[in-house]
């Protein structure tokens, strides 16, 4: 009786070890000594939650390491990030950097010196997944170089072609060695461990909590004025042509309290810019404090195809507890969705002048009935009234917006309403793109891609046309003005003149000269980090020109501007 309830136990253990590496981590091979699991090694995360002495609730986990710490040791190898895609993926890989730097190893800018790279990747258009597998073809060069020299050198995919591709790009292009989803940073120090052999280690799980709120970012240019803060994660607005539900997961929100402290860090370190994060940004919603159990408040005549959200911090409050860390400190956020710009939002942008009055408004299409097979929620006249409301309330904003051509079905007809709303609202900024179909998503399984290529070709070409010189005209209006720029450094068309963002997120460039500083007889260089009045002198429909007259700061400048306005 002994011996058959020890095989079964060693049978059981066995089982659990195969379904581990089949449903957490697709690994091949494991170390001969992984450790003594215990049951929680096989829950994700261990979905266990601890709370800080303020009561938020925060994911405290190291991923499903059922290896000692000790055998997941970096060793001092050396790693080299290749970012691809959105300002996320650059966050993201400022948490993978820092969970890696924990374990012990050591980050390289030259590629040729790594034994780690890691590719943080794009999957939203074809286009990005084309130029990652050009890089992998050039790395597998470089590994085989490497390897025949007795060099170790693993590659590994992280972020969303990750999560799209997963055991594709084991088996059918056998060139990389680990392959980790957007959800699983905390587990990379065990799957490079694992990946070390000639195997390959995976884990691609999505999660419904993992947040990274108690992972303190570490930036990859500590010397930058700007940063990124990650408040929220996924989205749940299953747009038809979107791969981003399937590759992020559904929406959580990091609890309010970690993004002001992670703010305020960051002012300390001299950050004068941060910029908000999330897939939907503008849906956050902190439900780790119970607040009202109103329902989340949407744009008028916008709509969601998901239940909406009750109680929590939303993200007028988070954008003002933001705005309050630093009155030097400006303040952007991206990527939003235009059902999420309700007046409480927009009250709290007007209210704080170290919220840039800098808009990125997604269209997608000027068609309410391509709008309809897109899934946004929204008509082409429901997007005008906003963007005519928000210039009520906010003279001046800048907008920016995406457009895709030659969605599925689009016709002559409703390609030219896209273009009259281009035409009609002039954008300062604008991303435009031919449509890419998306594996997985609405689009693909009801769809046709029946728009030939060139005729995308074409359309985007016109649609770029339309944007510049709505552009141009905007900027050109802006000549004789008076501009806030905050200085980012040496222009890269020039060394002797300075560039920098004005509030409208627009570049400005200028000469580098020897200015006073506003309220003193004191003259100095300026530098990056400094804030400059400049007088818009030329502008072009995407960089303004100018002459700076003296370095200021921010509250006082705006405080001036609103004091002229009186006078006026």
């Amino acid at each position: 009786m002994r011996k058959a309830t020890l095989a079964f136990a060693v049978s059981f253990r066995r089982l659990l070890v195969r379904w581990t590496h089949s449903s957490f981590s697709t690994v091949k091979s494991v170390p001969e000594r992984p450790g003594d699991l215990t049951l929680k090694d096989f829950i994700k995360g261990s979905l266990a939650a601890t709370k800080d002495a303020s009561g938020s609730r925060f994911t405290n986990s190291d991923g499903i390491s059922y290896l000692p710490r000790h055998l997941m040791d970096g060793r001092g190898r050396k790693v080299f990030f290749k970012v691809y895609g959105c300002q996320m993926n650059v966050n993201d890989t400022e948490i993978a950097w820092s969970i890696l730097k924990d374990h012990g190893y050591e980050r390289t800018t030259q590629e040729a010196d790594a034994d780690v790279v890691l590719l943080v990747t794009c999957s939203i258009r074809e286009g990005a997944e084309q130029k990652i597998r050009s890089c992998l073809v050039h790395l597998q060069a470089l590994k085989e170089r490497k390897r025949a020299n007795r060099q170790p050198f693993t590659v590994g995919v992280l972020g969303c072609m990750a999560e799209r591709l997963k055991h594709h790009l084991i088996e059918e292009e056998k060139m990389v060695d680990v392959v980790c989803g957007p959800d699983a940073y905390r587990d990379l120090p065990r799957l490079l461990v694992l990946g070390e052999s000639t195997e390959v280690a995976v884990n691609v799980l999505l999660s419904l909590e993992e947040t990274y709120a108690d992972v303190t970012p570490v930036r990859l240019n500590p010397n930058s004025i700007s940063a990124f803060v990650t408040v929220m994660r996924g989205c749940d607005n299953m747009c038809s042509y979107c791969i981003v539900p399937f590759t992020r997961g559904r929406e959580r929100s990091r609890p309010a309290m970690s993004i002001v402290e992670e703010v305020q860090r960051l002012v300390n370190d001299g950050v004068k810019e941060v910029t908000l994060l999330g897939q939907n940004v503008n849906s956050y919603c902190d439900t780790s404090k119970p607040r009202s159990k109103e329902e989340t408040q949407m744009s008028h005549g916008f709509s969601a195809f998901y239940k909406p959200k009750r109680g929590g911090i939303r993200f007028a409050e988070l954008l003002e507890r933001v705005a309050r860390v630093d009155a030097e400190l400006r303040v952007r956020f991206t990527s939003p969705h235009p059902k999420d710009f309700p007046d409480e939002v927009l009250d709290v942008i007007r209210s704080y002048p170290n919220i840039c009055k800098s808009l990125h408004i997604p269209a997608q299409s000027g068609s309410t009935g391509v709008l309809e097979r897109m899934r946004r929620g929204y008509s082409r006249e429901a997007y005008l009234d906003l963007i005519s409301h928000v210039r009520t309330l906010l003279p001046g904003v800048a907008l920016s917006s995406d457009f895709i051509c030659g969605f599925c079905g689009e016709t002559e007809e409703e390609f030219q309403d896209t273009v009259s709303l281009i035409q009609s609202v002039r954008y300062n900024t604008a991303f435009l793109f031919p449509f890419s179909m998306r594996q997985k998503t609405r689009a693909y399984h009801r769809m046709q891609d029946d728009v030939p290529e060139v005729v995308k070709k074409a359309r985007l070409e016109k649609m770029v046309a339309v944007f510049r010189q709505g552009a141009l005209e905007l900027h050109q209006e802006l000549i004789g003005s008076l501009q806030l720029v905050l200085v980012e450094g040496v222009s890269k068309r020039s060394i002797d003149c300075l560039a920098g963002r004005s509030d409208g997120n627009t570049r400005v460039v200028f000469p580098q000269m020897v200015v006073p500083v506003d309220g003193t007889s004191i003259c100095q260089t300026m530098k990056p980090g400094d804030y400059v009045a400049i007088k818009v002198t030329d502008a072009s429909s995407q960089v303004l020109k100018g002459l700076p007259l003296h370095i200021t700061s921010l509250s006082k400048f705006h405080r001036e501007d609103k004091e002229s306005i009186l006078l006026e």
